[in-house]
């Protein structure tokens, strides 16, 4: 039996969780804890064997840095990061960690336990894309890796100039970007475009 640790910091998510993996039969949950940053800690001090870990919790994007420090001091534990969050660099983030599998909540066709059981066999399991959602007119395909760079940075309320110094780019190349996504979301602002590419989870500032 393998044992579990899950970090979610949502109350019901959490417990869910705890029911049905421990309703299978197949692993013991030894912790469920609301916080990443306290993920290491108990990586560190109990016997664990997978951790299954949400990304974005109350403070931010906290999973993937917990599963960076766990991966560079316990490599030997597997660990499969949930979200119900659409970011696109999210995948690559945690493929570069080294973290094993990757599930979405809500709209993930595969079940959770079929995913923990492939990880602990071995394979690494990610979905071939993340989930497709709408902003505006435009779906989030429609949107360029570049342009959700600029979208990324500009949910946090940066003027151009500093979009411009943080992705090292133009300022001019940041103005047109934004227009793009102006023109294809249909939004008449780029405050509108903002808050509601936030709202979406299509880009979550790091």
């Amino acid at each position: 039996m393998w044992n579990v640790l899950i970090v979610d910091d949502q109350n019901t998510s959490r417990h869910m969780m705890e029911m049905m993996i421990e309703g299978s039969g197949k692993y013991k949950v030894i912790k469920a804890i609301p916080l990443a940053k306290m993920a290491d800690i108990y990586a560190l001090t109990m016997p664990v064997d997978l951790i299954v870990m949400d990304i974005v919790m109350a403070d931010g994007p906290n999973g993937l840095e917990a599963a960076e420090k766990i991966k560079k001091s316990k490599p030997q534990i597997k660990i499969l990061l949930v979200t119900s969050m659409p970011e696109v660099s999210f995948m690559d983030r945690a493929r570069n960690a080294g973290v094993e599998s990757f599930w979405y909540k809500e709209v993930e066709e595969v079940p959770l336990l079929n995913v923990m059981d492939r990880t602990m066999a071995g394979e690494s399991v990610y979905p071939d894309n993340p989930p497709r959602v709408k902003l505006g007119l435009a779906d989030s395909s429609e949107l360029t890796e570049r342009e959700l760079e600029v979208l990324r940075v500009l949910t946090t309320g940066c003027p151009d100039q500093e979009i411009a110094d943080r992705l090292c780019i133009s300022f001019s190349t940041v103005r047109t970007h934004i227009n793009h996504m102006l023109d294809k979301t249909g939004y008449a602002t780029r405050t509108e475009l903002a808050i509601n590419a936030r709202l979406s989870g299509i880009v979550i500032p790091e």
